[in-house]
């Protein structure tokens, strides 16, 4: 049985792309860096990908991978590397102006209210996520919400799973889910800890061998089925 789900946010419960999408534009024009187009953001989002893999790594700090994508993404575009870091620091607010709900993820959080317990685990800042929990009615219908900036950890790392561990209703690990979009943050923190893990994967992707989940989604509502 399970007790206890933690989710992830971007890319689970919220479509991170729909907001990333229109928070670039609109600063792009705060900015005057002209027009940013679908192809330039499509290549922006893959950099931005592996930047936050390069996180949950081990790789980089997250400080190093916050300005360090937008840094990247304008010398490719050959746009003023020099206002990056007033640009990310623009960007984390505009993030939560967004909300946009995977799969309904809002009525699902709320149909499980009582009947299990539901924590936010995320790497996102404090700033958007935060925004982004209020705005969209989400964070009030969680029992807790641990942030890696706050937690001073990120996922996959155990200290930020025994951290939510010390902090939870006491549970068996065995009767906790991870739901995530993320192998390499959400599934391979998960098995490190010892519980129970599902990929939340919309588009079909494959999963390495060393990083398989326990079980895969391409639809929250087929959480129902996993609790039952």
């Amino acid at each position: 049985m399970i007790r206890v789900i933690l989710w992830d946010v971007d890319g689970t419960l919220l479509d991170f792309h729909a907001a990333e999408r229109v928070a670039i534009r609109h600063l792009f024009a705060q900015f005057s860096l002209g027009e940013c187009t679908d192809e330039m953001l499509a290549r922006y989002s893959m950099l931005n990908k592996q930047y936050w893999q390069r996180l949950e790594r081990g790789e980089m700090t997250k400080p190093q991978i916050l300005v360090g994508r937008f840094r990247e993404f304008f010398a490719t575009e050959g746009l003023d590397v020099t206002v990056a870091e007033a640009f990310n620091e623009a960007y984390q607010y505009s993030l939560g102006d967004t909300v946009a709900y995977c799969d309904d993820s809002l009525s699902i959080v709320r149909s499980l209210q009582d009947k299990v317990g539901q924590y936010v685990v995320s790497n996102g800042t404090i700033v958007a996520q935060n925004k982004k929990l209020r705005l969209s009615g989400l964070g009030e219908l969680m029992d807790g919400i641990f942030l890696s900036e706050q937690v001073g950890a990120e996922k996959p790392s155990p200290v930020f799973f025994d951290h939510v561990f010390a902090h939870i209703e006491p549970v068996d690990k065995g009767e906790v889910l991870i739901v995530g979009d993320s192998l390499t943050g959400d599934i391979r923190g998960g098995k490190n800890a010892g519980i129970r893990t599902c990929w939340y994967n919309p588009h079909g992707e494959t999963a390495p061998a060393d990083c398989l989940p326990d079980y895969e989604i391409t639809d929250l509502h087929q959480i129902y089925e996993l609790l039952n």
